[in-house]
């Protein structure tokens, strides 16, 4: 019970206003609302930041041998990218370049880790190729080429950089030197649906496919190519008879090598002349991947040129015809398959 300090209640109840009625309450200071104005700030666009720039290579047009840049030709302003009349051993128009600089196809003439015929455009060429991610550089000057109608394995442990080469081939990290050409025309910073176009395909790690489409469903995703379900179908399910057994299941409940099977087939889909394949015997039986392989040699001598990036060495050795040993992020030994398969210890355990 407090003590009384000179209250006086009589007093207070006199003083208070008539029932029904409250007294009128002091203005209390409203304090601004900062979760609202930062969810009403979050929610208006933001037309002050500028949009992502992909970071390429200068559109300068470049004289034989890649010009002063040493990065080779931009994409043109067009967007268009390559221009698919490109064929091996096949010579473009002379075009005039800017300084009236002549450009042209760059034919193959060098000697280190090269096509397998001096004077003949090859496929594909690398030359000092440096690339990564931000900062981090994970190639350090790749040197490769790929013959018309060659079937070269790159082998190597993870975090060797076979996966980043890919990457830079099929447009989707751009080098930040160096020079590639494919069938003779340098297409640095090329976007990667003008490489799709002009021939390139990737059957990336893990399977192309779409798993919630049927087979029927997927192959009929390939119509864009150009060419018809009927011919599509046709030569998918006469390449992979079991196919046809599976074409109206889901394909995502296809087994591994069966996915696989169809991620080849909706690739051949597009005719290419250049296929990429990554880790393509990942998780499959040895029956399935010997079966794979032999798909494989069979394509190349239809004269698409390959790159078959893979760890294990025998499940490919048997079909390339040059195999190369990729290490922190250079390429180490190039040369004849059964030549690499007796340095393929030392270079994966360094004895």
């Amino acid at each position: 019970m407090r003590a009384d300090r000179g209250h006086d209640p009589a007093a207070a109840r006199a003083a208070a206003p008539a029932h029904g009625h409250r007294p009128a309450r002091l203005a209390r200071r409203r304090l601004p609302d900062r979760g609202r104005r930062a969810r009403r700030d979050r929610s208006r666009p933001a037309a002050h930041l500028p949009p992502p720039v992909r970071r390429s290579l200068p559109r300068q047009e470049c004289t034989e041998r890649g010009g002063p840049e040493r990065g080779g030709q931009r994409r043109p302003a067009d967007g268009r990218g390559i221009d698919a009349e490109a064929d091996a051993g096949t010579d473009t128009d002379a075009a005039t370049g800017a300084a009236g600089a002549t450009t042209k196809p760059v034919v193959a003439s060098i000697a280190h880790h090269g096509a397998r015929e001096a004077g003949v455009t090859p496929a594909i060429a690398l030359r000092d190729i440096r690339a990564g991610y931000g900062n981090i550089q994970v190639l350090h000057g790749i040197d490769l080429e790929i013959g018309v109608g060659e079937v070269v394995a790159m082998l190597g442990p993870n975090g060797a950089g076979k996966s980043t080469t890919l990457k830079v081939l099929s447009g989707q990290i751009v080098a930040s030197s160096g020079e590639y050409d494919f069938f003779g025309r340098i297409v640095n910073g090329a976007l990667p649906d003008s490489l799709t176009r002009a021939g390139l395909c990737t059957i990336p790690e893990g399977r192309g496919i779409f798993p919630n489409l049927t087979v029927v469903e997927n192959l009929k995703m390939m119509t864009h190519a150009g060419q018809s379900f009927a011919t599509i179908s046709e030569h998918a399910f006469e390449q992979f008879p079991r196919l046809k057994e599976r074409q109206k299941q889901v394909a995502g409940t296809l087994s591994g090598g069966e996915q696989q099977m169809l991620a080849m087939a909706r690739a051949l889909a597009t005719s290419p002349r250049v296929l990429l394949l990554d880790e393509l015997s990942m998780g499959l039986a040895p029956l399935i991947v010997e079966e794979l392989y032999e798909v494989v040699a069979g394509i190349a001598r239809s004269g698409v040129s390959i790159l078959i990036i893979e760890q294990f060495a025998h499940d490919v050795l048997h079909i390339a015809h040059r195999a190369a040993i990729m290490l922190h992020g250079k390429i180490q030994e190039i040369g004849e398959p059964h030549a690499i398969a007796a340095q393929l210890a030392e270079a994966y355990l360094g004895s």
